[in-house]
């Protein structure tokens, strides 16, 4: 963990007065109240000394050798100014007469290769100069940067000249294999011993999730069993039999999708819960599809079945309608009629949890360093960063030191699920974990390291990497970006999900792009479902990194933005020829422009009606070119776009019409949606195809 610092302990360490130190915290824009006492914020010591060390040399156990030579001691009291400034003019005489940086100047038509992007203290390492005088450079150019921060391509480029070298931006030479930072514990199967299973509970809104898991919680409470639950903590545990169970509280946001992209598949069984009066709904549906990703048992949990409207054949029959099929139908899905209300079933569900639990022989070892994976983080006032972690295998032990994605520290405390503080916690049980320099991210690893230093530089390591990943994943924008990326990487399977208005319309575009011709890429689809494109559609794409396809379905609010963060490319169609074209051409690899687009008028909406037969139509005005029947159309709300069809019909006052022109209001009616908010933007455009052939 970071030391904490005041002024007067930097002024010791480098041998400068209190009020240098302070000057120089101001020139970098740290907040300075008093020359000696002000203290430095723990978050930044680290970077702040790294600074220091850079512009007086670090202190050894011998002295504090500046760049000047001679041992930089603490003015005395009545030094004159001259003297309190020493350290600092000897290092600026020293940097305009540096040997290294003379002799990168000799040394013209130089090159050197740095992979983008580009990081300062990298940049200043291969030039053979120090930080801080790259970043002065950087500021003469109008760049604010930092030691650890990027530096923009082309700015390093003219810093290079000038010290004379060349730069390319690249791939450097591949240097002799290094051993991997971080060591994979191998397993020792004489010290495997049983775990607990680890269950999600997934299904449609309002299907009993939740009550059933807090019914079952009640039930453990009043039975007087130990794991009786007071504190959720991401992950929770109950006892059944002598045995526990532990179930993630977060059903499916986190454990089927940015934990599955980061290699987490941390859940060992899904409870799918079904309303026996409902069945299956889209999101059962949804559900489903992220547990067979996952390649995880599911048993479905026939929930309400104390209602008269209950129908068991009817949950059995949607099963078999959508490849799900039942021990009842001669299947080897295992289906428990429940009721959250009354109670009833739930010994039976959970005695089926471990019936599953035994098939699949969960065991972990419990010595060595603990592993775990993070199912939620946050900030927490008076405790700072925690992180809810599921232990995996080995013990975590209070002041351990710890690496968890980019974040690296101590396990100063651990607390369970029940609020109390623990010693330690072993494989299958979950723990929040105090210490940590930072918020993971869910799904990242946790590690138990030989030191906190170690942590702290595979931390740096792992935060190099996600940059570099970041800014190299940024320009992937489009369809035609994703396609060039696989086929330049070589790729066999384009990964697809498909939502569609109707069932029959998403199976009719999964066989069809199943069908497609082509021995450069395969497609297959991850999931095909009715609905609008969800949240759960841009993390399941993301985890499986895999393209949306929208089929006269519109997009939820919030969605497009989630969908930028993640990478991900959602593609909205209104005919299938266009959508197999499309995906064709990018089989083909022809994805140079093929189509010209042309946007033939706007309108904004003024106005809903409500009509008794038929959807609603929306009042606009026509403000640019002109609206056409049939047209296609694309509904953006705040420039988030929300909708991609066409136009149905036009009403100009109370009469059809083929078109309406610039200025002119006017009823439109778009095809497949009704979902319009005043303010809305309509804009409607023509596609020219030039078909593309395998």
């Amino acid at each position: 963990m970071s030391k904490s610092l005041t002024v007067k302990d930097l002024a010791a360490k480098y041998g400068v007065s209190a009020n240098l130190i302070a000057a120089e915290l101001v020139r970098q824009g740290v907040k300075v109240d008093k020359a000696e006492k002000t203290r430095i914020p723990e978050d930044m010591t680290d970077l702040i000394e790294s600074f220091f060390d850079d512009l007086y040399g670090q202190q050894d156990e011998e002295a504090l050798l500046p760049k000047g030579g001679k041992r930089a001691t603490s003015p005395k009291k009545g030094s004159n100014r001259r003297e309190e400034t020493q350290p600092r003019d000897n290092h600026r005489k020293n940097s305009e007469s540096n040997p290294v940086q003379e002799k990168a100047a000799d040394s013209a038509g130089n090159t050197i290769t740095l992979s983008s992007p580009i990081v300062v203290k990298t940049l200043a390492d291969a030039i053979g100069r120090k930080p801080n005088e790259v970043l002065t450079d950087l500021i003469k150019l109008g760049e604010l940067s930092g030691i650890n921060k990027t530096v923009s391509d082309t700015n390093a480029k003219k810093i290079c000249a000038a010290a004379g070298f060349e730069l390319v931006i690249g791939t450097p030479p591949k240097a002799a294999a290094e051993p991997a930072p971080v060591k994979v514990r191998e397993v020792d199967e004489s010290k495997l011993v049983p775990r607990p299973p680890v269950v999600t509970f997934m299904g449609h809104v309002d299907h009993g999730k939740t009550s059933l898991q807090d019914a079952i919680r009640h039930t453990n409470v009043t039975a007087g069993e130990a794991g009786a639950i007071t504190q959720h903590i991401g992950a929770s545990t109950v006892e059944f039999e002598g045995k526990h169970i532990t179930f993630i509280d977060t059903p499916g946001h986190a454990a089927f999708t940015s934990m599955r992209a980061r290699g987490a598949n941390i859940t060992d069984i899904v409870v799918l819960a079904v309303s026996a009066v409902e069945g299956f709904k889209p999101q059962t549906v949804e559900a489903m599809n992220h547990a067979l990703a996952a390649d995880v048992p599911i048993i479905v949990a026939a929930n309400k079945m104390d209602l008269p409207g209950a129908d068991y054949d009817q949950i059995l029959l949607h099963m078999q309608q959508n490849n799900l099929t039942s021990e009842d139908w001669g299947g080897k899905v295992g289906v428990v009629k429940v009721s959250a209300k009354t109670k009833e079933g739930l010994p039976d569900l959970l005695e089926r949890i471990l019936v599953e639990a035994d098939m699949l022989e969960l065991k972990a070892d419990p010595t060595g360093p603990a592993e775990g994976v993070v199912l939620e983080a946050q900030l927490e006032q008076g405790l700072g960063p925690t992180s809810h972690v599921l232990i995996q295998s080995g013990t975590l032990k209070v002041g351990a030191p710890i690496l968890c994605g980019s974040c690296w520290g101590k396990a100063r405390m651990l607390i369970d699920d029940k609020g109390k503080r623990v010693k330690e916690v072993k494989p299958g049980f979950p723990v929040k974990v105090v210490g940590l320099s930072g918020v993971p991210e869910a799904g990242d690893q946790l590690m138990v390291m030989s030191s906190e230093k170690e942590a702290r530089q595979e931390a740096e390591r792992i935060s190099e990497e996600k940059r570099a990943e970041q800014l190299a994943t940024s320009n992937i924008s489009t369809a035609d970006d994703l396609f060039n990326k696989l086929n330049n990487e070589g790729r066999r399977t384009l990964n697809v999900i498909i939502k569609s208005d109707v069932k029959g319309s998403g199976e009719a575009i999964a066989q069809s792009l199943q069908e497609l011709p082509s021995e450069k890429i395969k497609v297959e689809v991850i999931a095909n479902s009715v609905g609008s494109i969800c949240d759960n559609d841009i993390e399941l794409a993301a985890a499986t990194n895999a393209l949306v396809v929208g089929f006269h379905v519109q997009v939820s609010p919030g969605v497009n933005d989630l969908a930028a963060k993640r990478h991900v490319e959602i593609r909205l169609y209104t005919i299938i020829y266009e959508l197999l074209e499309d995906i064709t051409d990018a089989l083909a690899g022809k994805l140079e422009p093929e189509k010209r687009e042309t946007v033939t008028g706007k309108a904004r909406i003024l106005q809903i009606f409500e009509l008794s037969k038929g959807p609603k139509i929306c009042g606009c005005k026509v403000e640019s070119g002109i609206v056409k029947v049939g047209a296609k159309a694309r509904v953006r709300r705040s420039k988030e776009l929300i909708y991609n069809g066409e136009v149905t019909s036009l009403r100009h006052f109370k009469e059809d019409v083929k078109e309406v022109k610039a200025g002119l209001e006017c009823g439109i009616r778009l095809d497949n949606f009704a979902d319009f908010v005043e303010g809305d933007e309509i804009e409607f455009y023509n596609i020219e195809l030039k078909k593309a052939s395998l």
